[in-house]
Parts: structure tokens; C-alpha cells; sequence
């Protein structure tokens, strides 16, 4: 799969619908903060320092042995991109927000099935991500690691023997790892829940974030989970901290579930039944009117009321209600009256060959 395919499809390897525990945990993601050095931090960096670490990491992950082991990686240039096109790699989790604010000297290098992408320039020189489907955060860590150890054979990375590996950001140093799972808590929100997990999980160096990470809030009832701490702790202990407070959040979401089922089934049957109505009639749909009835499915399909949907199905129309992937779909900007009508139209054509029992 080209950078073109990846702006023009709506599926992506870590919205799949498989992997452990994929009824609660949507993905998987380690991302690592890597810095080249005898360069400044990409704030600091003059636009020929920045052109000469774009090189550096475009022969990096263009090596024969990268090549063997990972697949072919994809180098892309932002600036090669339309606005709306790099908004698509953020909407699909493949970019930060922050890396497309100014397209110049920043580039991507993504895999073909989309598990990992690498921003060039963005906070640091290099942020290498992975993501996997379900709760895969030891698998997902692995290929990080595996990744990482092959552009340090081409790449001197800024590394202090005292603090680890040196970033742009304090609260990065250390590991440079950030490992998170996106969640989805329906249940855990139905019964005002997810504050107290909040509250107790930030005494254990974990931090809830909303869909699209730092600074968002949770539509639709999707988290993300993460750690706070990179220093002090190794790779593995941070991962494995991570691990297991998820399964604990993924069995009070199933013992929460079942509770409510039980006691008010009626409600959540009707529940789950309008929302599925409205998006297979509606004929304008907000963004975050989407995300609801998209929680609402997955809710449906958790209880085995939905029995004819399926989870990749359900996933891919999170990222094909975008605002960005509306606007390449329809080949032009949209005002949002016609973005709210292009959704509903493309939901109802997703839907139109879906029976439900």
C-alpha cells in the first residue's frame, strides 16, 4: 500500500476488530522519541539541519536489512501532501496534530499495512510508532524495539549513559517510551466509573487521554491510557505496569456490562436499536453525532444485540466519518452543512447490505 492508498482508504491494520481482548481495547501503540546527535532539537534547527536530518533518516530506513526484517517503509515528505491529505494521517492515528502544523522539512515513513509510522521532525527527530490491534502491547513493543535497533546501526542517537536518551521534551528523557492502549468504556461512563479510574490509575503513573490523545476530550467513550513515567523504569517494567492496569479496566467494563445488561436490558436494547435506525436513515450527521451511535454499535455488538455487524466494520466508519476523509471522498473542501450530509450518506451505504437478528 502507497502513501496515496493510505489517504484513500479507510482501513487500517490497527482498527482490524481482532486481536486479545479487542471487545474493550480498540489498539495497541509504543512510540519512541529519538533525537540524532550533533543536531539541536527540531525547534532549534535551521532548515538546512532539518533538510540534513530528513537525508539521514530517509537512507536509514531505506537500508537493505530494514528492508528484510520490516518490510518496505514508505519516505514521504510532507510538503508532497495536501492539507486535507495530511489531515487523513492524523484522523487515522498515523501523525500527531502537531506534526502537520508546518509541512516543511517534516516527512513520514509509514509501512505498507500502516502498524508503524515514523514522524520525522516533529517534537523530536524521529518518533517511531507502532500499533497493533486488541491488547498487544508486548508484541507491539517488540517490533519498536526491533525497529529502533535498525536505524541505531545507521543513525548516533543523543544518548546520555546518566539519563538515557536525550529529548526534546523533560518528561520524554529517560526510555523515550510512550505506551498506550485506546479503550473503549461505554459502561464504565453509563456508571460514572471512569473518574474513579482515573483518579487511582494517576497514582500508578498512568494517565487517561481522550481519542486523539494529549489535550482531547473522549467522544464516543474511547480513552487512551498511557504512562507518565519514562525514566526510572525500563521499557519492559512500563509496558508490563501498563498491561496490567488495562486488564484490569477490561474486566470491570465486562463485569459493569453484564450488571446493566441484566438489570435494564429493555433500555440498552432500544438504546442500541435507535442508534443503529438513525444511522441507517439519517440525513445529516455530525462528527461527534457519529462517534456516538459508533460506541453505541460497538455496545450493541459487546452484548450480542447487533449480531449482524462486526467490529472492523463498525472501526473503519470511525475513520470514514472524519471531517478530512469526507473532503477526499468528495474531492473538495466542504462546508460542514455538507460534510454532516456526505457522512450520513456514506454510513447508509456502509450499512445497506448489514442484517441484523
Amino acid at each position: 500500500m502507497s502513501i496515496k492508498d493510505t489517504v484513500n482508504n479507510a482501513r487500517t491494520k490497527w482498527m482490524e476488530g481482532t486481536g486479545p481482548d479487542h471487545d474493550v481495547v480498540i489498539s495497541s501503540r509504543i512510540r519512541l522519541a529519538r533525537n540524532i546527535s550533533g543536531y539541536p532539537f527540531p525547534h532549534f534547527m535551521s532548515e538546512e539541519e532539518a533538510g540534513e536530518v530528513l537525508h539521514a533518516v530517509k537512507l536509514a530506513v531505506s537500508s537493505k536489512e530494514i528492508e528484510k526484517v520490516i518490510g518496505a517503509l514508505e519516505f514521504t515528505e510532507l510538503n508532497e501532501l495536501t492539507a486535507v491529505e495530511r489531515q487523513i494521517l492524523v484522523e487515522k492515528h498515523l501523525v500527531s496534530p502537531q506534526h502537520i502544523e508546518n509541512p516543511v522539512n517534516r516527512a513520514v515513513v509509514i509501512t505498507p499495512d500502516e502498524s508503524v509510522s515514523i514522524m520525522v521532525n516533529e517534537e523530536d527527530h524521529l518518533r517511531i510508532q507502532c500499533l497493533l490491534p486488541g491488547l498487544q502491547l508486548e508484541e507491539t513493543w517488540s517490533l519498536a524495539d526491533k525497529i529502533d535497533d535498525l536505524l541505531e546501526k545507521t543513525l548516533d542517537y543523543s544518548f546520555s549513559e546518566k539519563r538515557g536518551y536525550l529529548t526534546s521534551c523533560p518528561t520524554n528523557v529517560g526510555t523515550g517510551l510512550r505506551a498506550s492502549v485506546m479503550m473503549h468504556l461505554p459502561c464504565l461512563v453509563m456508571t460514572k466509573q471512569v473518574g474513579k479510574i482515573v483518579n487511582t490509575i494517576s497514582h500508578l503513573g498512568l494517565a487517561v487521554r481522550g481519542y486523539y490523545g494529549e489535550g482531547t476530550e473522549a467522544y464516543g467513550n474511547f480513552f487512551q491510557v498511557s504512562n507518565q513515567v519514562t525514566m526510572g523504569q525500563t521499557e519492559e517494567e512500563i509496558v508490563k505496569n501498563l498491561v496490567t492496569v488495562s486488564k484490569q479496566i477490561v474486566s470491570q467494563e465486562r463485569t459493569i456490562r453484564e450488571v446493566i445488561f441484566k438489570e435494564s436490558k429493555p433500555y440498552l436494547e432500544d438504546r442500541i436499536y435507535r442508534a443503529f435506525g438513525n444511522m441507517n436513515y439519517a440525513r445529516m450527521m455530525t462528527s461527534e453525532e457519529a462517534l456516538k451511535n459508533i460506541s453505541d454499535f460497538r455496545l450493541g455488538i459487546e452484548l450480542g444485540v447487533l449480531k449482524g455487524l462486526t467490529y472492523d466494520l463498525v472501526n473503519e466508519l470511525i475513520i470514514l466519518t472524519r471531517p478530512a476523509f469526507l473532503m477526499k471522498k468528495a474531492g473538495r473542501n466542504l462546508t460542514p452543512e455538507e460534510r454532516d450530509s456526505l457522512r450520513a450518506l456514506l454510513i447508509r451505504e456502509k450499512l445497506s447490505k448489514v442484517r441484523i437478528n
